[in-house]
């Protein structure tokens, strides 16, 4: 993609400190576009951005975080939602030994909520207005595989990124008429960044580099993905030896579940 694509674009990035939230920072800033860096630490210097402290948990904060966005830039047209806490914050051998149910505190099961999945929602309500105003706007959500969602000793982990994956296709529904898109971003497997501690026993070599969600979430930030909602892309995936369309097109497929169900029985 040539460089310069997202001129004059304002986004905001969450878990900007983290290992696949740096990548995207340093990727949108690289494509020409403003970006709130978002997180309750500072990401390391040399990242991009601007670090604007958040806990994304709390809807308050998120609403200061995207009025200093606009404050700073005089624009936001872009949301990444893509901080969440590992399961490594429960124990760092979680791979090996699943979690157990014994071992999730209700308060551990309510932070895990919070900011995994109620944070991109409330950083969703307190975009969209201003999305919605403009005609023009990208959500992109980062969540995981089906296989980890739906993973014994997976629990909170698990279960939060399918929310985030059900809103999402509810999202991209809702928005559809607005110039807004939602859109779904996983790397596709365990990635080589500090949520997959060394405890996890997994050759680091053979884990997915973070880079590869550059790719697909620049593109679909771009004009060239205008009307594209709605789709989950595995970025592992994305075959960047492709033009980017034709690489969109393959790696499509629709975000959620829309086709283990029958239709709803309604009056």
């Amino acid at each position: 993609m040539p460089a310069g694509r997202l001129s004059g674009k304002v986004a905001i990035v969450t878990g900007a400190a983290g290992g696949i939230g740096q990548v995207l920072v340093q990727a949108l800033v690289a494509e020409g576009a403003k970006v709130a860096a978002l997180d309750v630490r500072e990401p390391a210097k040399g990242s991009g951005g601007l670090f604007v402290p958040t806990d994304i948990a709390d809807y308050s904060s998120c609403e200061k975080a995207v009025a200093q966005t606009l404050s700073a830039f005089g624009g936001l047209h872009i949301l990444v939602n893509n901080a969440a806490i590992g399961l490594g914050a429960i124990r760092s051998n979680h791979q090996k030994v699943p979690i157990t149910i014994d071992e999730i505190s209700p308060a551990m099961w309510q932070r895990f909520l919070s900011v995994n999945a109620s944070g991109a929602w409330h950083m969703t309500r307190a975009c969209i207005g201003h999305l919605r105003a403009q005609r023009w706007g990208r959500i992109i959500n980062v969540t995981t595989s089906f296989a980890t969602m739906l993973r014994g000793g997976f629990h909170p982990y698990g279960p939060a990124k399918a929310l985030v994956e059900a809103m999402s296709a509810g999202h991209a529904e809702e928005f559809k008429a607005s110039g807004v898109t939602v859109n779904v971003v996983l790397p596709g497997g365990p990635v080589d960044t500090p949520m997959v501690p060394p405890e996890s026993g997994f050759d680091r070599a053979a884990l997915i580099p973070p880079h590869v969600m550059a790719t697909p979430v620049v593109w679909l930030s771009s004009d060239a993905a205008n009307g594209i909602t709605g789709n989950r892309y595995i970025a592992a995936h994305w075959d960047a030896t492709l033009v980017p369309q034709e690489a969109e097109r393959r790696c499509r497929t629709p975000a959620g579940w829309p086709g283990i169900g029958t239709p709803m029985i309604a009056p």
